[in-house]
């Protein structure tokens, strides 16, 4: 909207509004939108969730630590998206399909963040969404992403092609027609693009809703990968940037920096109140939103493999999940002493605010390394 008039309208008549069409000016007044939203929206939030007793409902077989956190208003995920969504609705050029496409991946994973909190809150207890339900929800988004991706692809707007680490002459196409012949395309591709799609996207998103188990550690994590992802998205649509770095360029994915700055930005806003101790937590209307924004941005600018480097930490603790659960079932034994990962280390005698340190300290030393690997090629 403010690009519109500012840039669009304005500059014809004034020049120093020329200002307002750089992508990375309009990236940090994003940034800084996003920041004053959170921080100043935050307060009354927290008083309306303790008026209305919407409040955490801790686990019983989680750590006894954890006890004392029964009751934090909850559910400020919807401060998070807010703080998102308005931005980017004020500073990116709205003509551009990828940052709608990147906006409904945030509200849609949020809504049924949403939806599984409310039936937590409701019940008093922390069973909201069945696994089953959650996972179709998450399966139906997935397919309405894919559907809106292939109908890019199809006017020559999407590539299927992705990046690949350290190997600069090698993009396969998830379409599969490179490796098996365009025969096969039509609809073997298209089921591999779909699942692969969804393997990113639901990964992605659940992924970050089971890091969101201590005091600031998802949201600060989430700072960092979005950080990581808006120096991709703009070297994505830097026709020269891409062509020096030897990335797949994709044209129109440099408003998604926007878009990424503003989830920098508000999720550094967040973390105001949600550092340790907290005094409001996501809830999965966040840690479901944010993950399926990651995904869904990383999807857009061919980075879905390098997404594991940008949220190892992510990738971890989920992987300490199913390795968990695999192992209890197959062996009848444990790996860790508690799943996910963050929880072990409580249980081994870790305080809560050293874990989330060195967890940030481990994402920041993956991000860091996942954009060294644009050179290492």
């Amino acid at each position: 909207m403010l690009y519109y008039l500012l840039y669009e309208r304005l500059f014809p008549v004034v020049s120093p509004f020329r200002v307002f069409g750089y992508i990375t000016f309009r990236t940090a007044f994003a940034s800084l939108t996003a920041l004053a939203i959170c921080l100043a929206l935050g307060p009354w939030l927290i008083r309306k969730l303790r008026q209305f007793q919407i409040g955490q409902v801790i686990r019983e077989e989680g750590p006894r630590s954890h006890l004392s956190k029964e009751g934090t208003p909850t559910m400020g995920g919807l401060l998070i998206n807010i703080s998102i969504l308005a931005p980017t609705l004020l500073w990116a050029d709205l003509t551009n399909v990828y940052v709608w496409i990147a906006m409904f991946a945030l509200a849609g994973f949020g809504l049924v963040g949403f939806v599984d909190d409310y039936r937590k809150i409701r019940r008093k207890q922390n069973l909201g969404l069945t696994a089953r339900a959650k996972i179709a929800w998450q399966a139906a988004i997935c397919a309405a992403l894919g559907i809106m991706l292939m109908a890019l692809q199809a006017r020559g707007m999407y590539s299927t092609r992705m990046n690949v680490p350290f190997l600069k002459f090698f993009s396969p196409d998830l379409l599969i027609d490179s490796l098996l012949g365009s025969r096969y395309t039509y609809p073997l591709g298209f089921v591999f693009f779909f699942l692969f799609l969804a393997l990113v996207l639901a990964g992605a998103t659940n992924a970050v809703n089971l890091t969101d188990g201590l005091d600031g550690l998802a949201i600060g994590l989430t700072v960092i990968a979005a950080g990581a992802l808006t120096v991709l998205t703009y070297a994505a649509g830097h026709a020269q940037i891409a062509g020096y770095l030897q990335i797949l360029p994709v044209s129109r994915a440099g408003e998604l920096t926007i878009f990424c700055g503003s989830m920098v930005g508000a999720s550094l806003g967040f973390l105001w109140y949600n550092a340790h101790p907290a005094e409001i937590f996501m809830g999965d209307v966040g840690s479901l939103a944010l993950g399926g924004a990651l995904g869904t941005v990383a999807v857009l600018v061919k980075q879905e493999i390098l997404l594991l480097l940008i949220g190892g930490v992510f990738v971890l603790e989920a992987l300490s999940v199913i390795l968990q659960v695999a192992s209890f079932k197959l062996r009848g034994k444990r790996i860790f002493r508690m799943a996910p990962l963050h929880h072990h280390f409580e249980a081994m005698g870790w305080q809560e605010s050293k874990i989330i340190a060195r967890f940030w300290i481990a994402g920041l030393v993956l991000a860091l390394f996942s954009l060294a690997t644009l050179k290492l090629r």
